[in-house]
């Protein structure tokens, strides 16, 4: 398996500590707090996390996941790394089309207790570990794993653009980055459509299915708040990686970015 090792992250400064913000949703709240924030959004919709998913796209992000697969072009030796699967659809996906070793990164204990528990009563242990990390600070080794993923998790993430810096550490030259995530919809009236389904469908799906309705008012405006396609790519190369290429799905509603480590 790649051999991980832990990363000390260049710490701000008290003062830029106090000063900076990030997004959670519509609110600005201080940097320092949006993880434990992220957190326990998750680790309250973490046992119902897949069915809500499967209800709230009427089964589509299968078939998102399922392209994002198909981008990987997973191989006998290629090693993934899977930046917030803690639940193990990134991971089963690959290792079925025949992909190599994967390590799932999560932050969220409770979302990796649901993807073990899936794996082991599946009979899928074999050629995945499961590491508890930061997308900003991956316990993993520099220039170890061919590919990186992440599926509707960089959104979540405090800083995004040390999360992009991060991928680019760890892959191996020649390496695939590959970002699926909810995006800037690009047809008016889906749009319109869009939001009315966000605003009102998802809070009630939220609130009767998984019991917490206000997890997913902070999934519909987290969507809102994050870079279109055109802004997220121009984040992706500055980070250093290389040959950007972005792809829409269902008009927008999500998008694959890829690029390469070179």
């Amino acid at each position: 398996m790649v051999p991980a090792m832990s990363r000390e992250r260049e710490k701000p400064t008290a003062q830029e500590d106090a000063e900076a913000t990030a997004s959670f949703g519509f609110r600005d709240v201080p940097e320092a707090e949006k993880a434990s924030l992220v957190r326990t959004v998750f680790d309250n919709v973490a046992p119902k996390y897949d069915l809500m998913n499967d209800l709230m796209s009427v089964g589509v992000h299968r078939l998102w996941k399922r392209e994002m697969v198909d981008q990987l072009r997973p191989r006998a030796g290629m090693t993934l790394l899977d930046v917030g699967g803690g639940t193990g659809d990134i991971a089963f996906r690959f290792r079925e089309r025949g992909g190599g070793p994967v390590i799932v990164c999560d932050i969220n204990h409770d979302m990796l207790e649901v993807g073990r528990d899936r794996a082991i009563d599946a009979n899928r242990m074999a050629g995945i570990d499961w590491v508890c990390g930061d997308a900003e600070n991956l316990p993993v080794a520099e220039s170890s794993v061919d590919a990186y993923s992440i599926a509707f998790c960089m959104r979540n993430v405090t800083r995004i653009d040390a999360a992009l810096k991060e991928a680019k550490r760890v892959l191996k030259p020649g390496g695939y980055f590959l970002c699926l995530e909810f995006s800037k919809v690009g047809l008016p009236l889906l749009e319109r459509l869009y939001d009315i389904y966000s605003f009102n469908v998802l809070p009630w799906l939220g609130a009767n299915v998984a019991g917490d309705r206000e997890a997913y008012v902070y999934l519909a405006e987290s969507i809102r708040r994050f870079p279109d396609q055109e802004s997220f790519a121009a984040r992706i190369a500055a980070a250093g990686l290389e040959r950007v290429k972005v792809r829409n799905l269902s008009g927008g509603i999500a998008a694959l970015h890829g690029a390469w480590r070179l």
